[in-house]
């Protein structure tokens, strides 16, 4: 059952709420455009403390990486001596230089191959603590985060942006740094080679460096752009895949596939204007790089001409300026990866600075041991986040005694599934107090409150492992033989034994392979594994038929009876039985009883029961 009084920006509410797309590409617009002011890289500085973690590899390639540099610069020094001493005597010395050449292209080789794989393996395996540090911080945060960002969004920052910062990582980093190193390494041995030519080659730089900032920043904001115009294409795709059938029921595929299409041309229109940016800068670097080097040479040749300059050497500026050059061109290309990555981890460390709302206190108060199975809420005031005009609850107060079985019934709305989320610390209330076995749900850690249930939703989620898997999501510890109980007592036996694997069959994604009603009797078999103290039941049997029912409801009430039981429901007649019945309307309890005396008082239960009953 769903509460009418969720919050309208719930995650799940606003993929059916008309207009709820645009005020969700609106607010991530807004954060675009907050992250577009930054103009530097300092959001790559999040990525040091991962990367000490693993300070021997990063030793072993900024090593190897010198190393590969010093022996591509060596090569000129060989050249240079190859054709300045090789051809005296007749040449006599010249296979000795061109073995010195072979075995410096050798241990070129060799040390570019050892770079490569700690460069590769040091990145890859900070990537991978990225992944899993974030996929951890998204698992902390609380539904009232999710009210504010879909699921699609969160995605594409678990995806496409972490594989920008891989390529940077892996790839761009490498290259970024031994192309720096050769430039440093070139330009040094481009002094002593010839000191004229060399400061000629340097006023050049500072047109290069103009192109490169100019336009540099400009790359960055339009990246920042794009990925989030396509984080918005990506989190559309995924609501429409994830209800596909919704979408192919009401004949809504054009439509979607035109909306996809409008976001991904909107992310693409983004990303041509820095494809041209990018490309100016590329060609007014080429132009004013090579131009110059060409003067320099011809300038070069000339003192060749006039005895001031040996060949051997003149070929070795002309290596060494082809390495600086190339360098200073592919420091260009990798400030563009730098920048992409930049705007990729600023995304990724908004979602590390979250703070979930719902967190253990410094100091948590123990829960008693054993579990004592009782649950309290007193004077409770709460309204979701964005509507504080509109109580969930108003005073709501309930108290459930250790083994007692307590239904909450009333209309949309009222307030009934409100209670089981506060219950589990999904919110915090306004005002009033949760307790669970005498302590405050505040002052517990959350995780340890929420192993005093066994929850039961209505839309019964499954993953898309074996069946064997999902009961066991239940708890971790179970054994076959108490999988296998559960799901007898849930009535799953027979249809998952009759699964082609058995209990080792794939479900399929989020179970989609089972009915609703088998997906149901898998999340009481979940819930039944778990052995907690207190079961929360929403709706727990509305998705079986008759026949199903009956076998569930009987083995509930067998799981009801060593157990604390809230009950949510809107067909009375599965809450007959309860010790209590707590009537509510509008976030408040208006009646309490049981059936009987309900019924008899003629009020709102009476009157529901009444519609029900007659209705049978």
């Amino acid at each position: 059952m769903t509460d009418t009084t969720a919050p309208v920006t719930d995650a799940a509410d606003l993929r059916g709420r008309p207009g709820a797309g645009a005020l969700l590409i609106e607010q991530m617009g807004e954060a675009g455009q907050r992250r577009e002011k930054r103009r530097d890289i300092r959001p790559l500085g999040r990525l040091l403390p991962y990367a000490l973690r693993h300070k021997g590899h990063m030793a072993m390639a900024v090593l190897w990486l010198a190393l590969s540099t010093a022996a591509s610069l060596a090569l000129t020094v060989s050249a240079r001596g190859a054709i300045d001493n090789g051809f005296e005597d007749g040449g006599a010395r010249l296979n000795l230089w061109f073995m010195v050449l072979g075995a410096n292209a050798l241990f070129l080789g060799l040390a570019t191959a050892v770079r490569y794989y700690f460069v590769t393996k040091t990145g890859e395996r900070v990537v991978a603590d990225v992944r899993k540090g974030l996929f951890e911080r998204i698992l902390t945060l609380d539904p009232a985060f999710y009210a504010q960002m879909r699921t699609g969004e969160v995605l594409s920052r678990l995806t496409t942006d972490i594989a920008l910062v891989e390529t940077l990582l892996t790839t761009s980093v490498s290259f970024a740094l031994r192309n720096f190193l050769t430039l440093i390494g070139g330009t040094i041995l481009l002094f002593v080679v010839s000191p004229k030519l060399t400061g000629m080659v340097l006023l050049v730089v500072p047109l290069l460096l103009g192109p490169i900032f100019l336009f540099g920043r400009q790359v960055r904001k339009l990246t920042v752009a794009s990925q989030d115009k396509f984080a918005n294409a990506v989190g559309f795709a995924g609501e429409s895949v994830d209800a596909i059938e919704t979408v192919q029921a009401f004949g809504r595929e054009k439509s979607a596939i035109a909306r996809f299409g409008a976001a991904v041309e909107a992310a693409f229109g983004v990303s041509l204007i820095r494809i041209r940016a990018r490309a100016l800068m590329t060609a007014m670097i080429i132009v004013v790089m090579f131009g110059g080097v060409t003067l320099v040479l011809w300038l070069g040749a000339q003192d060749v001409i006039g005895g001031r300059m040996s060949p051997g050497a003149l070929l070795q500026f002309v290596l060494l300026a082809v390495f600086v050059a190339g360098a200073v061109g592919a420091l260009g290309e990798s400030w563009g990866d730098v920048q992409k990555a930049a705007g990729a981890m600023e995304r990724i460390d908004e979602l590390m600075r979250s703070t979930p709302a719902i967190a253990p206190p410094a100091r948590p108060h123990a829960l008693p041991e054993p579990p004592v199975g009782e649950v309290s809420m007193s004077a409770v005031q709460f309204s979701y986040p964005g509507r504080p005009d509109l109580p969930a609850l108003n005073g709501f107060s309930l108290t459930v005694r250790p083994g007692e079985t307590v239904a909450l019934v009333g209309p949309s709305g009222a307030g009934k599934s409100t209670v089981f989320r506060l219950l589990l610390r999904f919110y915090d209330p306004q005002s009033g107090v949760v307790s669970v076995d005498g302590v405050d749900v505040r002052e517990a850690d959350p995780t340890a409150v929420r192993n005093r249930f066994a929850w039961v939703s209505q839309e019964a989620p499954l993953f898309s492992g074996s069946a064997n898997e999902n009961i066991r999501f239940g708890r971790e510890a179970a054994t076959v033989d108490e999988l296998r109980a559960a799901a007898g007592e849930a009535q799953a036996l027979g249809f998952l034994e009759a699964l082609p694997q058995g209990f080792d069959t794939p479900l399929g994604e989020r179970g989609k392979s089972l009915s609703g009603g088998q997906r149901q009797r898998m999340a009481i078999a979940r819930a039944l594994v778990r052995d907690a103290p207190i079961l929360l039941l929403d709706e727990a049997t509305s998705a079986l038929d008759a026949e199903s029912e009956r076998l569930v409801q009987a083995a509930l009430d067998k799981a009801m009876s060593t157990r604390t039981t809230i009950v949510i429901a809107h067909r009375l007649a599965t809450v007959l039985r309860a010790d209590r019945i707590m009537v509510m309307e509008d976030g408040r309890v208006v009646e309490e009883g049981t059936h009987a005396a309900l019924k008899a008082r003629g009020g709102l239960y009476a009157r529901l029961a009444e519609l029900q009953f007659r209705a049978d």
